[in-house]
C-alpha cells in the first residue's frame, strides 16, 4: 500500500510542472499559435529562478525572474510567428535549441549547488490527517494547491468571458473575429507571452522547488510531453490538468520502481513516461482524424490581415 501512496504522492509533484507548462501552451494554441519551444523556456525558467533564489535567498523572486525569462522568450516567438509570420513549428524549435544553450551557458558554475531557499510543503489542517490519502493530497507545497484553480480559471477565461471568447475566436476564425473588432494580433501575442510565462514557472519548480539544484537539460523533455498533454486533453484545460497528474503519476512510478530495486534496467525505467506519451499521442491523434475534438481550426497558421 505505501508503494502505491508513495507513487500518488510523487506523481503529483511531478505532475505539477507538467499542468502548469501544459496550461500555457493551451492558452497560446487556443489563439491558434503553437509553441513547439516549451522544453527551451523551461529550461531558461529553471535556470534564471534558481540563480536569482540562490543570489536572494527569496523563492518568490525567483520565481517572478522565471516568469519574466520564459515571458521574454516567448515575446521572441510572437514577434517572429505574429508579427512576422514566421514558421511556427521552425521557430518553436529554433528556440527549444537557444533555450538549452542559452541555459547551459548561463548556468556554467551552479551545478550542484543549493538554491538557500525554498517552498516548503504545507499540511492542510484536519484534511492531512484524512487516514492514507491524507498524507498524499493535502500534505504539499502552495503550486500544487494553486494548480487545480489555475485551470478552473483559465476554463472560466476561455467559456465564462469576453476576452475567452475573443482568445477563441482568434484561433479558430481569425479573419472573422477581425472583422468583427477583435484585437487578433494584440491577442495572439498576449496568449503566446502568458503561455511561456507558465513554462518559466514550470522549470524553476524543477529546480526550486523539486531537485533544489541546477542541471543542464534538467527538464529532461518534460516541455515536450507539456505539448503532448494538450492534445491528450482536447485542448480543454480540466482534461489537460487530470492529463498532467497522471503522466506525473508514470513518471513517479519509475522512481518507486527503482527505489524498490525492481531488476529491471534504470534506463528502461525512466523511458516509461515517453512511452506513455507515444501511446497517448497515437490514441488522440486516432481520435483526431475522426473529428477534430477541440483542435482550433486556425492552430499553427500565421494571419494576414490583407488576406481576409
Amino acid at each position: 500500500m505505501s508503494f502505491w501512496l508513495n507513487s500518488l504522492s510523487v506523481g503529483i509533484v511531478l505532475g505539477t510542472p507538467l499542468a502548469y507548462a501544459a496550461l500555457g501552451e493551451l492558452i497560446a494554441e487556443r489563439a491558434g499559435v503553437m509553441n513547439l519551444g516549451v522544453e527551451g523556456m523551461m529550461l531558461m525558467g529553471a535556470v534564471v529562478g534558481f540563480i536569482v533564489t540562490l543570489g536572494t535567498h527569496n523563492a518568490v523572486a525567483g520565481f517572478a525572474a522565471a516568469i519574466a525569462a520564459g515571458a521574454a522568450l516567448a515575446s521572441v516567438h510572437a514577434v517572429m510567428t505574429v508579427g512576422l509570420r514566421v514558421n511556427q513549428i521552425v521557430m518553436g524549435l529554433t528556440l527549444t535549441i537557444l533555450g538549452a544553450g542559452l541555459s547551459a551557458y548561463i548556468g556554467t558554475g551552479y551545478a550542484g549547488r543549493r538554491p538557500g531557499a525554498g517552498v516548503s510543503a504545507i499540511a492542510i489542517p484536519v484534511l492531512s490527517q484524512i487516514p492514507l490519502l491524507g498524507s498524499v493530497l493535502f500534505n504539499h507545497d502552495v503550486f500544487v494547491y494553486a494548480v487545480p484553480f489555475v485551470a478552473l480559471g483559465i476554463w472560466l477565461l476561455l467559456y465564462r468571458s469576453r476576452f475567452g471568447l475573443w482568445l477563441r475566436a482568434a484561433g479558430e476564425q481569425p479573419g472573422a473575429a477581425d472583422a468583427s473588432g477583435v484585437p487578433v494580433f494584440l491577442i495572439r501575442y498576449l496568449a503566446v507571452i502568458a503561455g511561456g510565462g507558465f513554462a518559466g514557472l514550470a522549470g524553476a519548480y524543477f529546480s526550486v522547488v523539486y531537485t533544489q539544484t541546477w542541471a543542464e537539460g534538467m527538464t529532461s523533455g518534460r516541455g515536450w510531453i507539456a505539448i503532448a498533454l494538450v492534445i491528450f486533453g482536447t485542448w480543454d484545460p480540466i482534461v489537460v490538468l487530470l492529463g498532467a497528474l497522471l503522466f506525473g503519476f508514470v513518471d513517479g512510478l519509475n522512481f518507486q520502481l527503482q527505489s524498490v530495486g525492481v531488476p529491471v534496467s534504470t534506463h528502461l525505467l525512466a523511458m516509461m513516461p515517453y512511452v506513455f506519451t507515444l501511446i497517448v499521442l497515437v490514441f488522440a491523434w486516432t481520435r483526431l482524424r475522426h473529428r477534430r475534438v477541440g483542435m482550433p481550426e486556425a492552430l499553427g497558421v500565421p494571419y494576414e490581415r490583407e488576406a481576409r
